[in-house]
């Protein structure tokens, strides 16, 4: 089977051409321009033979993420497996928003609840060296995979296993980024997310319960006059800001995802909290 045989053999199962060619490009340890140039180069046959079975994966669903082990999330290039979930390109929308937040060089304390991979904890250590991150999670082998990427990248987060802010008593932030479970429990979409960690994607009957969890109990966590920011589904963010509302904090604000819907919500705690 040659390179371009194998592509085609991609297009029949229909994968799309350019998830195919970056499973190439893995299997091989090759750049995806090198395929395009030596597309008559025969491929040897093991590794033909875990091709194809990388193309059965991938119209099951897979995420490609997962068959490469590899997600490129702000910069970083993380490693990720099926114990996290997949970094989004909507999620760096609360990474820029919280940049915006924190300062360029005085110390600040910043915490990431359900952190995953790590990458949003990893993301804003790497573009705020002077932050003393945290971060938590309640999966064990989630945690496993964050301090991992983090040992790689070299960044220095502390993670704490644990569920929400139990880990945490009587520790205080400048500011708080999440991005949890928002899903609700019977909607369709899940089907398509079957892969991943259902306990990082659905919340109750209507995908709030983690929201309304930490909401609640954030004020107790952040210093005067810090930040709470929170990424949601498409049509939550009116259900968010009320939750901030109750909670204390000032009028919610909102940030939009690259498809325009308001994706995160995010308030202030009273300077006097």
């Amino acid at each position: 089977m040659t390179i371009q045989e194998a592509l085609q053999q991609a297009a029949r199962l229909g994968i799309a051409r350019l998830d195919a060619q970056l499973l190439l490009a893995h299997l091989l340890d090759r750049p995806r321009e090198w395929l395009i140039a030596h597309d008559t180069e025969a491929l040897p046959s093991e590794l033909a033979r875990q091709y194809l079975a990388l193309l059965q994966q991938r119209a099951d669903e897979v995420p490609l993420a997962y068959l490469t082990g590899q997600k490129e999330f702000h910069g970083l290039e993380l490693n990720v497996n099926r114990a996290t979930l997949v970094p989004r390109p909507d999620t760096e929308t609360l990474v820029d928003w919280a940049l915006e937040l924190l300062p360029t060089e005085a110390p600040c304390t910043v915490l990431d609840l359900g952190t995953g991979s790590g990458c949003i904890a990893l993301a804003l250590k790497a573009a705020r060296p002077q932050a003393q991150v945290s971060a938590v999670d309640r999966s064990t082998a989630a945690l496993a995979q964050a301090r991992t990427n983090g040992e790689r990248l070299g960044l220095a987060v502390a993670w704490h296993e644990g569920s929400w802010f139990a880990p945490l008593v009587g520790q205080r932030f400048d500011l708080i980024v999440s991005n949890p479970p928002y899903i609700p429990a019977d909607d369709p979409h899940l089907a398509a997310l079957r892969h991943e960690p259902i306990s990082a994607l659905a919340a109750g009957a209507d995908g709030l319960d983690d929201l309304r969890w930490i909401c609640a109990q954030a004020p107790q966590h952040l210093n005067p006059g810090g930040w709470l920011l929170l990424e949601h589904g498409f049509d939550q963010a009116d259900a968010v800001a009320d939750l901030l509302r109750q909670a204390g904090f000032a009028p919610a604000q909102h940030r939009l995802d690259l498809a325009g819907h308001r994706r995160c919500t995010g308030a202030r705690i009273s300077l006097g909290a």
